[in-house]
């Protein structure tokens, strides 16, 4: 099976075209260059193994913070990486449908459990391939999106074949509207949220799971105990109730995403498709264009496979801006 290859890999980048890692523009992520401020973290949650308190309080600040009700089951784990690897475990082989082009490890995942995976271009022929289907709303990497007219009768119609709706939300926090996460609870239906692209707080590796509580049990009972460290539990329980952080730090995404779209489109990149913490372009020249900017010590993503696709994160500032606006213009 091949690698999947991520962006972030900065260390790479670095050793081939050189330079100081921290003068680097690493744009190859979607994660907030903004992030949350990191809340003072008390000695016991180094010094001692998660208690019940921590988890249950981490869990209902997610519960808050998506809107689910009491009746969602709601697993916690190092990461939603950890998520998508566990689930196909839990049901047996059998054709698993992913509306893509979308984030690879789902498919990766799938396949390595034994399951017949299909790529499709749809819900409609998602749905007629399997009886469990993998979106990702807003989609990784051209913001595509379903709203929760779709997605939830969808989830229904599998639920009474047995099967299951999987939703990855992870960059949902920038169009909330597009959430299905008010509905987990109900058989058939997982929504995977974290605090990685959005808080900014990718190393932190935490995420969650919001589906029947039947589902939950079975996903913890794979993670095992103590599965999300003390101090991310803090962490994540401090950023998700901080709702006043969350509104002002949108609307800072949104200025940002504004000011990164038009320093492309002045380049004359032609836009795909993008949410409030990226942007995806298209150019005939993209393997090129992704060289020049890595020897200006800009990292973006490219996608094997789609080599005329080229993926923009957000500059940190106003300078992160204009040394893009600058590597851009000497292409």
């Amino acid at each position: 099976m091949a690698e999947v290859m991520h962006g972030g890999r900065l260390d790479e980048a670095v050793s081939k075209y050189g330079g100081v890692r921290e003068k680097w523009l690493d744009l190859s992520t979607g994660i907030n260059p903004h992030a949350y401020e990191i809340p003072e973290i008390q000695r016991h949650n180094w010094t001692s193994l998660p208690d019940q308190g921590a988890e249950v309080a981490a869990r209902e600040a997610a519960r808050a913070c998506y809107g689910a009700s009491e009746l969602a089951g709601i697993s916690l784990a190092p990461g939603s990486q950890m998520h998508i690897q566990i689930l196909p475990y839990l049901y047996k082989p059998q054709p698993v449908a992913i509306v893509g082009f979308t984030y690879q490890e789902h498919g990766v995942c799938w396949q390595r459990a034994g399951h017949q995976v299909y790529m499709t271009d749809g819900l409609d022929s998602a749905e007629a391939t399997a009886r469990i289907v993998v979106v990702v709303n807003p989609n990784n990497p051209d913001g595509r999106y379903f709203g929760p007219g779709q997605l939830v009768p969808l989830a229904r119609r599998l639920a009474a074949k047995g099967g299951l709706l999987v939703v990855d939300e992870s960059f949902a926090d920038v169009l909330p509207e597009v959430s299905v996460a008010d509905e987990a609870g109900r058989d058939g239906l997982l929504v995977m949220r974290s605090i990685g692209k959005f808080f900014g707080l990718a190393g932190v590796r935490f995420g969650v799971a919001l589906t029947s509580q039947a589902l939950q049990v079975r996903l913890d009972e794979r993670l095992g105990p103590w599965a999300v460290s003390g101090p991310a539990l803090a962490i994540a329980e401090t950023a998700l109730n901080d709702t006043k952080w969350q509104k002002r730090n949108l609307k800072k995404l949104q200025g940002a995403s504004e000011n990164l779209r038009n320093v492309l489109l002045n380049n004359d990149l032609h836009i795909i498709g993008e949410t409030a913490l990226f942007a995806l372009v298209g150019h005939d020249q993209a393997a090129d264009l992704w060289e020049h900017l890595a020897e200006a010590h800009i990292l973006t993503r490219s996608f094997p496979g789609k080599s005329d696709w080229l993926r923009f994160g957000l500059p940190p500032g106003r300078a992160g801006l204009n040394k893009l606006d600058k590597a851009l213009a000497s292409f």
